[in-house]
This record gives C-alpha cells, sequence and structure tokens, in this order.
C-alpha cells in the first residue's frame, strides 16, 4: 500500500514546540544511523532540549534575515504527519554563489525510520509549493551523487538534470537539477 494514499494528515508546519518530542527522537534516530555517535552529539541534542524555544528563535531570525552571517535568508518547514515529525525542508529565497553552486534552493530531509516510504517525494513536492507561494519561478535542487532515493526524489518532481559538479575537499560530485514552476 502507497503510504500517500494511506495517510491524508500530511503538511508542512513552521518548527513549533508542538513537535518537540518526536524532533528530538528523529535527532537521535539520525546519530544513530550514522552509527558513530559521539559526546558532540549528545550535547548537541541536551543544548536543544535544554533551550528548545531559543533553537525555535533560529529559524525565525534566517527567515527575515536576522543573525545569519554568511547566509540567505531562508524558510524552515518540518514535514508532519499524524502529529509526528517526519522530516525537515529549508527553502532558501535566494542564491550566493556557493547556493548556485552545490546547494541550491532547497534542502530537506527524512527521519530514519521513516525512509523509503515516500515521504521525501511529498516534502519535495510541498516543499515546491511553498517556493512558487515564495514567488520563485525556477528553483535548483541538488544532491550528492551518491544519494540515489534524492535522485529519484528530485526527478519524480520534475527535475531536470542540468550537470554533475566537483565539491571543494569531495570526491563525491553534486547533481544539479532545475524545476520549473511557474
Amino acid at each position: 500500500m502507497n503510504i500517500m494514499k494511506a495517510k491524508r494528515s500530511m503538511f508542512l508546519a513552521s518548527p513549533s514546540i508542538q513537535y518537540k518530542d518526536t524532533f528530538l527522537e528523529a535527532l537521535q534516530e539520525e546519530v544513530q544511523a550514522e552509527g558513530d555517535q559521539t559526546s558532540k552529539d549528545i550535547q548537541r541534542i541536551q543544548r536543544f532540549a535544554a533551550d528548545f524555544e531559543g533553537f525555535l528563535q533560529r529559524f525565525s531570525d534566517m527567515e527575515r534575515g536576522i543573525n545569519t552571517p554568511n547566509l540567505v535568508p531562508a524558510s524552515s518547514f518540518w514535514l508532519i504527519d499524524d502529529g509526528e515529525y517526519v522530516g525537515s525542508l529549508n527553502l532558501r529565497h535566494e542564491l550566493n554563489d556557493h547556493l548556485l553552486h552545490v546547494g541550491g534552493h532547497i534542502g530537506y530531509d527524512i527521519r530514519p525510520s521513516k525512509r523509503g516510504e515516500g515521504y521525501g517525494k511529498e516534502i519535495l513536492r510541498l516543499g515546491l509549493e511553498m517556493a512558487r507561494e515564495r514567488g520563485l519561478r525556477r528553483v535548483l535542487i541538488t544532491c550528492d551523487e551518491t544519494n540515489i532515493g534524492s535522485k529519484k526524489i528530485i526527478e519524480a518532481n520534475g527535475g531536470v538534470f542540468e550537470n554533475a559538479v566537483t565539491q571543494e575537499g569531495s570526491p563525491v560530485k553534486k547533481l544539479r537539477y532545475w524545476i520549473d514552476i511557474a
């Protein structure tokens, strides 16, 4: 059964204290999935848990371009399904040179326990709607050449491959896709 047909309560929300517990669970999942949990990872999760309102304020600041040195204004959204945090999406309002080369307008991530269930395709679809609402007409999305799942998600949402570029300090190339959303 396709999860997208079975679940109708999925939506993008601004980061909120309402989803604190499932967000922190997802962070823990991510660290465990990477298989190299360090005290730094644990401290980061504890820091977010201790001052979650401060953590949320950073999203608001970034959207308004406040306290974001070397970054562009961006909107952050969380994919929520049945009241649970499933993933996050970052929509950059503009591109600087770095983002034009390897970052793109949209970045997204699905928590490890929910990957492979169609959530990636849906979060990008919803993110493209948000980009259209912001007035963007053409969106750049990138992924590592080794990330086959993300490549399929981008292509399923209309991504047209432009090229593969090298990343400084990495042997893995970035694949660059454009999606017309006007």
